[in-house]
């Protein structure tokens, strides 16, 4: 039973999360948090104060005995808002990876969304009525819109507790003039989405995070209610007691500790606002959220878990957006894409890829036209760089990288070590993307013509050869699809050492 670590290192703290896969399910072993407001000198200055760095470090340390102590197998630590903004994050990833040996990923604002929203619809139950899921940390505020267990919309806004606190609240308690200018900078970051929120026709909403936590906590103690719901009502009182009240005055609250009272009255008042703008009854708090996203995902790319099928739910809305948005020939790139996974399948004694090497083909044939959207004078370089770059929801960094780059030498250019786009690699996947890469090309020359002319291919696999044969229709030439192979039998002899022939069946 494989055990795994989640890492969230936030603006405000950095979070732990340990648990064992058993079965299908995930059972908590360890969590542990601390404040180290890694945020705060960045919204200020742009940088990672040395103090907040050195702090974070120390816990990191700590997280990294105990996720050793309890034998864990895989551990992803990821970054957010404050990581994403400091210009010397550079330095402090280099720190981490000489003091723990771990790799931190900086993760945008929607793959952070999408990461929380995995994280509550592997775990909860939710409705299958449009839901908004928002969570407040200290640097950003993510929205998604999600129903049925799809999301529809995510959005990063720059409204986090603590980027807020250094911003506008420079005073115990925060001047009405001070006050006016938060109101005001919320209401325009709101604008961007309020008129969507409110056509969405929100059934319920969850909130996520410390700041939700704190503010269920108070709501409970002023109203007497045991239930986890905030209304909007109430979500007002509270913005306007906290507000008023000073530092000494808000640590005394129930649910708030002695860090979180220094930025809670801004997270207040993003609530506060955000319920007004976007019509919203209230909100209810979930202790679920990105830790337990990550958690997900690599239970799912483990094995077969209650996550996968959202997982894959989550990277087709995502191809299919991407495919929509750049124009993509949706009907070739589907049959581009069954021929890519139908060799995959058929040769893997030949190419011994690794297993995940299959959904990043079939997601490169999906996209390997995007290019073309640019400008088909290097259409296969401007591919290379929509795929890294773009929002593919499910993927990291790093297995975009491999995507693009699958797609990326589908022209005269081959992969060589020496290329920019193969440098970047790890070194397994520097011998490895060529091999996709070839599929794809092999993929594509059978539907070269687009006429639908291929109906089928063969695959015979002998000790020194590889023999296709094109079922095709009978009243259709395939010529330029032959001609297509036949332009590869050299590329495929170096990259599998195997002569390949052709066929007519």
């Amino acid at each position: 039973m494989p055990i795994f670590a989640a890492v969230d290192i936030g603006s405000n703290s950095v979070r732990l999360k340990i648990a064992r896969l058993q079965g299908r399910r995930l059972r908590a072993l360890h969590e542990d948090r601390e404040v180290t407001r890694m945020g705060e000198s960045v919204f200020r200055t742009g940088f990672l104060s040395p103090d907040a760095m050195a702090n974070t470090i120390k816990v990191l340390r700590r997280f990294h005995r105990v996720a050793q102590r309890l034998g864990t197998d895989s551990v992803r630590v990821v970054a957010t808002s404050a990581l994403r903004d400091a210009r010397n994050s550079r330095a402090f990833l280099e720190w981490v990876r000489s003091a723990t040996g771990w790799r931190v990923e900086i993760i945008s604002g929607l793959e952070e969304g999408r990461l929380i929203h995995l994280g509550l619809v592997s775990s909860a139950k939710v409705n299958s009525l449009p839901v908004l899921m928002i969570d407040l940390g200290g640097g950003s505020c993510e929205l998604t819109i999600s129903a049925g267990g799809h999301i529809r919309e995510t959005v990063s806004l720059p409204l986090g507790a603590v980027r807020l606190t250094n911003e506008f609240l420079q005073h115990d308690p925060p001047r009405k003039s001070e006050l006016e200018r938060l109101h005001g900078f919320i209401g325009r970051e709101l604008g961007r989405v309020a008129d969507r929120i409110i056509k969405a026709r929100i059934h319920s909403i969850i909130a996520t995070s410390g700041t939700a936590a704190s503010l269920s906590a108070v709501c409970q103690k002023l109203s007497k209610n045991r239930a986890s719901s905030v209304t909007r009502l109430y979500m007002q009182r509270m913005a306007k007691l906290l507000v008023k009240s000073n530092i000494e005055q808000r640590r005394r609250l129930p649910g708030i500790g002695p860090r979180r009272a220094e930025i809670i009255a801004a997270g207040a008042v993003v609530y506060s606002d955000l319920l007004e703008h976007c019509h919203l009854r209230g909100f209810r708090y979930s202790s679920l959220g990105l830790r337990d996203g990550l958690l997900a995902q690599m239970a799912a790319e483990h094995g077969s878990t209650a996550s996968s099928k959202q997982i894959e739910s989550e990277r087709r809305d995502s191809i299919q957006a991407a495919v929509k948005h750049y124009r993509v020939d949706i009907s070739h790139a589907l049959q581009v894409r069954d021929s890519a996974v139908q060799l995959f399948d058929r040769l893997k004694s030949v190419h011994r890829l690794p297993p995940q090497y299959r959904e990043w083909l079939s997601a490169a044939a999906m996209l390997y036209e995007v290019g073309d959207y640019v400008n088909r004078n290097g259409r296969h370089r401007h591919t290379y760089y929509i795929i890294s770059n773009s929002e593919i929801l499910g993927y990291t960094l790093e297995q975009r990288r491999i995507i693009a780059a699958i797609a990326r030498y589908l022209g005269k250019s081959r992969p060589g070590p020496a290329d920019g786009p193969m440098k970047i690699l790890a070194p397994e996947d520097r011998e490895n993307v060529p091999k996709a890469s070839l599929l794809l090309r092999l993929a594509r020359a059978f539907h070269l013509a687009r006429s639908g002319a291929v109906q089928s291919v063969g695959v015979r696999v002998h000790e020194a050869s590889i023999e296709f044969r094109l079922s095709h229709k009978r009243r259709m030439g395939v010529d330029l699809e032959l001609w297509a192979i036949e332009k590869e039998k050299n590329y495929f002899r170096e990259v599998f050492g195997r002569t390949l022939s052709v066929a007519l069946a």
